[in-house]
Parts: C-alpha cells; structure tokens; sequence
C-alpha cells in the first residue's frame, strides 16, 4: 500500500512538473515592413490583443519581436497571423 501511494505521489509530480512548464513560451520573431517609429507601436498592440500573451518587445533597430505567450491559449501561427493581418509579415527566428 505504501509503495502505490509512494507510485502515485510521484505520477503527480511528474505530471505537474510538466503541465507548468509546458505552457509559457517565448519566441522571437523577424518582422518586416518596419520603417517608422510608429511601427513598432502596431506590430506591439497586435500581438499583445492576443489572448495568452503575456509580454511583448518589438526592437525597431532589429526589426524583431519577442513574445512570451500562453501555448495552451494560442499558438506561433496566431503571432504570425496578427502581424502579418497588420501589415507587419513575420517569421521566427531559430
């Protein structure tokens, strides 16, 4: 009996451990288009109108975003959607 519920607790642990990890992502995206300082603004407000994301920074200078969002919530498809529907084509950077 001692040794199940020794198997157990640790079943749940694991799964735990695994289910926190898994959803906070970040990701940094190469964005085109920028050539304003509004830019950046715009490329900010779309990805961060996404539901699961919790932080972005867009670099002018770099022409990039970086995007830390919820995967249960949404997707790096979504991110690419969201800029490129503004005007702001992306893809990410390996």
């Amino acid at each position: 009996m001692t040794r199940a519920v020794a198997m157990l607790s640790l079943v749940a642990t694991v799964l735990a451990a695994t289910a926190a990890s898994a959803g906070e992502r970040t990701v940094m995206l190469a964005v085109e288009n920028m050539y304003c300082t509004a830019c950046p603004y715009i490329v900010k407000r779309s990805l961060g109108n996404i539901s699961g994301v919790m932080t972005v920074m867009v670099s002018f200078e770099q022409k990039t975003a970086t995007v830390t969002y919820d995967d249960q919530k949404t997707t790096l498809d979504a991110l690419i959607s969201a800029t490129t529907q503004a005007g702001y084509p992306s893809r990410a950077i390996p």
